[in-house]
């Protein structure tokens, strides 16, 4: 991935397996939990980019953002979060009902560190794994922006859509289809398919094959 300094990449495929797993995990627990609002703000973060925020409030005009070199960041094993509306951007407590679950989950909260607090930050040991008792539990979604809400599709509320002859895809419940094109709108915007899909899904062509087919390729160039 080449991207200038000034770049935020917010993609959790830019992750190690490790953190990728680490956090569709983290999200899934903060669902299940009730918290919904929060969202990733930063993932991978090249040497040059570090430096280049580093910089800031000390040869660079603006206030001080990090205090590292040397973050997680750029090992691709950290990643960052904030909050999303009604609670303020980095609400303390909601990022500390959050670092109370990546706890449990064994991965590092910044909340907890001693001198250089960073509550919006996580992150996990390349050699990480999930804890006893943790699994996932179905297409956990992790938002990048406060305008999509954390999710988890499992089996028994995937998406039911009936076939008529024409093979549309219907749906009888309004937060499933929300549900299903929050889930294809974000693999648009993450570029692992084209915007014709989404229009697909919006003037009501889209076939239950055509969904069946494109969760597998969402899938595959996910990995």
């Amino acid at each position: 991935m080449s991207t200038s300094v000034t770049t935020t990449c917010r993609d959790i495929s830019e992750l190690l397996p490790p953190a990728r797993l680490a956090v569709k995990l983290l999200f899934q627990e903060c669902f299940k939990a009730g918290i919904k609002n929060i969202f990733i703000t930063e993932t991978y973060r090249s040497q040059e980019r570090q430096k280049y925020l580093y910089e800031q409030g000390r040869t660079r005009p603006g206030q001080i953002v990090t205090w590292t070199l040397d973050s997680n960041h750029k090992s691709r094993l950290a990643w960052d979060v904030a909050v999303g509306p009604p609670q303020s951007l980095y609400d303390v407590a909601t990022l500390s009902r959050v670092g109370a679950i990546a706890r449990k989950l064994g991965i590092t909260w910044g909340g907890d560190w001693i001198g250089s607090i960073d509550r919006p930050h996580f992150e996990i040991k390349s050699n990480g794994v999930i804890p006893k008792g943790y699994k996932l539990e179905g297409q956990v979604i992790v938002p990048t922006s406060s305008a999509v809400k954390v999710q988890l599709i499992v089996e028994d509320n995937k998406p039911k859509p009936t076939e008529k002859d024409d093979d549309k895809m219907e749906f009888t419940n309004k937060t499933t289809k929300a549900a299903v094109r929050d889930f294809i709108k974000q693999a648009v915007d993450k570029g692992l398919i084209d915007k014709s899909w989404l229009d697909k899904f919006d003037n009501g062509t889209m076939t239950t094959g055509d969904y069946e087919g494109l969760k597998l390729i969402i899938a595959q160039r996910s990995n």
